[in-house]
């Protein structure tokens, strides 16, 4: 799953990402998605070790103890100061699309190939685990897709057109094959009518604007 709702701008001024908690409306989110998952045995809870996905997982897994991965952090930005006005937009809402190619940097940061170098090595790394049956992978969004295309392409391709809402659930069974079960469901709005704009395009709403 992804992490629930938090807030990069506060006051008109950015937080620090590594920093950032849930907002009230985010816990929300997240309890709606435990009431979801509720009779749910966990044998593991996973999170990137970032405040928004340990929160996430303490509420929708209470009482199971959790592992930090900071492998499975989020794609890193880089110096947004670095970056040309008239290629902001397309850093925010563009990213995300289509077949995203190894080298395209995020918001001139990390690259989708570097994302892929440390993701894909920890998710092999878990599934040669046999000790476990039903886990939780609490994430982030660019993560996720690096996860879901690797469940779809088994190889390096990496597909930017998954949605990701704030503490949605994909349901994946992996074994000698994988199968896709579900993506992007968000228990606490089943039919995603809060609105069409993606959470890249919201968080450029919100840079604008501070």
């Amino acid at each position: 799953m992804r992490h629930a709702r938090v807030a990069y701008f506060v006051g008109g001024r950015p937080v620090r990402p590594d920093l950032v908690p849930l907002t009230p409306e985010g816990r929300d989110e997240a309890r709606a998605t435990a009431a979801a998952l509720a009779g749910i045995a966990f044998d593991r809870v996973i999170t990137s070790g970032l405040p928004r996905t340990v929160e996430t997982a303490e509420l929708v897994a209470p009482g199971v103890e959790h592992e930090a991965w900071p492998e499975l952090r989020e794609i890193e930005g880089g110096n947004l100061g670095d970056l040309r006005e008239d290629e902001l937009e397309a850093a925010f809402v563009g990213f995300f699309k289509d077949v995203v190619p190894e080298e395209t940097r995020f918001l001139g940061g990390e690259s989708v190939g570097e994302l892929v170098d440390r993701v894909v090595p920890a998710l092999e790394r878990l599934l040669a685990d046999p000790a476990w049956d039903v886990a939780l992978l609490a994430l982030h969004g660019g993560v996720n897709r690096a996860i879901l295309s690797y469940a779809l392409t088994r190889g390096r391709l990496y597909l930017g057109n998954f949605e990701q809402a704030p503490a949605c659930v994909n349901v994946l069974d992996v074994g000698d094959d994988w199968v896709v079960r579900a993506v992007n469901v968000t228990p606490y709005d089943l039919a995603q009518r809060r609105g069409r704009l993606t959470t890249m395009e919201e968080l450029w709403v919100e840079f604008r604007s501070t």
